[in-house]
């Protein structure tokens, strides 16, 4: 069965549901469908057909009313799960691009995506001393930016961008 995505009420992306739970938001008058899959289920003497896109009837706040918070998944996130050194994919960690022991700060602006053979071979020296720079310079996403990138990843962005969301 398939997941269903969860649109604002002003249509921008929320999050992605499974179906169980996407019906019982339907179920309970939470949301209205904008795109149904071709897949039914039964319940009982009812019969209903699975939701792929929905919209709450209401908006709500977001979870990131004024910044994104900083977190080693919201950095891997911004980075698209890519090593910002070699662009490896595979045994990420997070690097300090100023490590900690020279003053650097646990913040958007000095993490980034490192792979662990990088982030070893970085060790705790600066970017200047082993010639190892970040592909993009590490910046505080924005909230619009940082929604986009967790709908890119879910794999629903094409279908958001069909229905004229993005």
């Amino acid at each position: 069965m398939q997941s269903c995505v969860i649109l604002n009420g002003d249509y921008s992306y929320l999050n992605t549901v499974n179906w169980q739970k996407a019906i019982k938001l339907l179920i309970k008058g939470k949301v209205t469908v904008v795109k149904y899959t071709d897949e039914v289920i039964r319940a009982g003497k009812q019969i209903f057909k699975i939701p792929s896109v929905m919209k709450l009837i209401k908006i709500i706040r977001t979870i990131y009313k004024t910044h994104v918070p900083f977190s080693k998944k919201n950095v891997m996130i911004r980075d698209k799960y890519t090593c910002q050194y070699c662009e490896s994919k595979t045994n990420l960690s997070i690097d300090h691009v100023v490590p900690v022991s020279r003053g650097g700060k646990s913040a958007f602006e000095n993490c980034v995506t490192a792979c662990k053979k990088c982030n070893n071979k970085k060790s705790d020296k600066l970017p200047s001393e082993v010639h190892m720079y970040p592909k993009k310079m590490p910046v505080n996403p924005t909230i619009s930016e940082f929604t986009r990138i967790k709908a890119v990843k879910s794999g629903v962005y094409d279908l958001l961008k069909d229905l004229g969301v993005y």
